[in-house]
């Protein structure tokens, strides 16, 4: 089993810069974000089944999913959401899976936004949060999604709260400042998991 560091925080915190900078240094990363969009792309079961559940107005004039206006469906509609998580979910899990396989690094870095909420950092040797303030949160998603604060709240309400990473977290990055002074961070924490990979593969030979 390889050595897993699991990388959560809120919406408009910045994981994906984070991210990004570990795997510029060579790690493999497994992004759940990403997984879930690969699972809906054209042709595949999955949108077709959304399409037949919400309406054939959710597929824009190229065949891709509308995703802002199926998350804002679900975030005003909680039975929409948990049936929505029924279909993707399980397909989510068997390409994570399939991506586990494939993994060379000396440790893996997963990336997984809803890490508290669906208690999956149990399946993760560490716990790094990428944390920013709520209203650092609001302002960027408002900006990069072009979406009402409105929305972003609703957004906000079912993640959970900041408090609530920070309570499962081995590891914090401050993302509040500009993204390139994550650098120094993401380098410190590097050599930390390389070391403690290390550790962890010479428990586990016989």
């Amino acid at each position: 089993m390889r050595y897993t560091v699991a990388l959560t925080g809120g919406i408009g915190s910045g994981k994906s810069t984070v991210a990004n900078a570990f795997a510029d240094l060579g790690i493999n990363v497994i992004d759940a974000d990403i997984i879930a969009r690969q699972v809906v792309e054209p042709g595949t079961p999955a949108l077709k089944a959304i399409a037949d559940h919400f309406g054939p107005q959710l597929i824009a004039a190229d065949g891709t999913l509308q995703r802002r206006l199926l998350r804002e469906r679900i975030f005003s509609q909680p039975e929409e959401k948990a049936w929505l998580d029924a279909l993707l979910h399980p397909l989510i899990q068997q390409e994570t899976q399939r991506q586990l396989q494939r993994v060379s690094s000396p440790y893996l870095l997963w990336v997984v936004p809803l890490l508290v909420e669906n208690a999956l950092y149990k399946k993760a040797n560490r716990v790094l949060v990428v944390d920013v303030t709520p209203e650092t949160q609001r302002q960027r998603t408002m900006l990069r999604d072009g979406v009402s604060r409105r929305h972003v709240e609703q957004i906000l309400a079912a993640q959970a709260t900041r408090e609530a990473r920070l309570a499962v977290a081995d590891d914090v990055i401050d993302n509040n400042g500009a993204p390139d002074a994550i650098a120094s961070d993401v380098a410190r924490l590097h050599a930390r998991y390389l070391a403690l990979a290390a550790q962890f593969v010479s428990q586990e030979k016989p």
